[in-house]
């Protein structure tokens, strides 16, 4: 077994109030601290957008086949559709996240958080509709229903808790929440209630039924 302390402790660097502006962690859009694989899956956000939610997806490459670099591949357009049967699926689909969370906790972007990733699609989040519009979506390297790992949170509360600082952000969900019935990752296998504790959060900043359930 693991346990995660009820806020997160590691140190977070990076993130200052510097100038009137929130800086040196970040330039343009882009985490320093990440691995930068740039993607060209995005596209420009609405005049005077602001980003206010973070949506959590949870992808495997095959499903269930993790650390192949197939995840990076199909963001950035390069993934060989004839290498497995499953990816027959994917071939010509044109979509990115703003992170990935490999299982090892490591932190990928692949588009700038100021611009409009595709990774929500069709998607409604409290009246409001297409939530590319003023989300950044994270990846996390994982299968709906099953288990993400202790690295992965504590680098998830550690992005958001920067996102939070940098950009304003103020509320989360899972993709399974804004595209319900279409969409149903992360799942039942995301411990929501550690990301609660992880965050220090009120419960209106979450879904609902999360908290509702926590």
């Amino acid at each position: 077994m693991w346990a995660l302390p009820t806020a997160i402790d590691v140190p977070m660097t990076g993130i200052e109030e510097h100038g009137g502006g929130v800086a040196p962690g970040w330039t343009s859009g882009w985490l320093r601290r990440a691995r930068r694989c740039e993607s060209p899956n995005f596209g420009v956000r609405p005049p005077g957008m602001g980003i206010e939610l973070v949506l959590i997806h949870s992808i495997s490459l095959p499903p269930g086949e993790y650390g192949n670099g197939a995840i990076e591949r199909l963001f950035t357009n390069r993934l060989d559709c004839d290498a497995h049967p499953y990816y027959e699926q994917l071939r010509g689909l044109e979509v990115s996240a703003h992170f990935v969370v490999l299982r090892d906790g490591e932190l990928v972007q692949f588009v700038s958080c100021d611009r409009r990733a595709w990774h929500a699609g069709t998607s409604h989040w409290r009246g409001r509709a297409d939530c590319n519009d003023f989300s950044i979506g994270i990846e996390l390297e994982g299968l709906e229903g099953t288990s993400f790992t202790p690295a992965q949170y504590l680098a998830l509360g550690r992005l958001m808790q920067d996102m939070t600082e940098a950009h304003g952000v103020v509320s989360v969900a899972g993709h399974e929440h804004v595209a319900p019935g279409r969409k149903h990752d992360p799942g039942s296998g995301f411990d929501w209630a550690l990301l609660i504790g992880l965050l220090g959060w009120p419960a209106q900043n979450f879904p609902d039924a999360v908290a509702e359930a926590g």
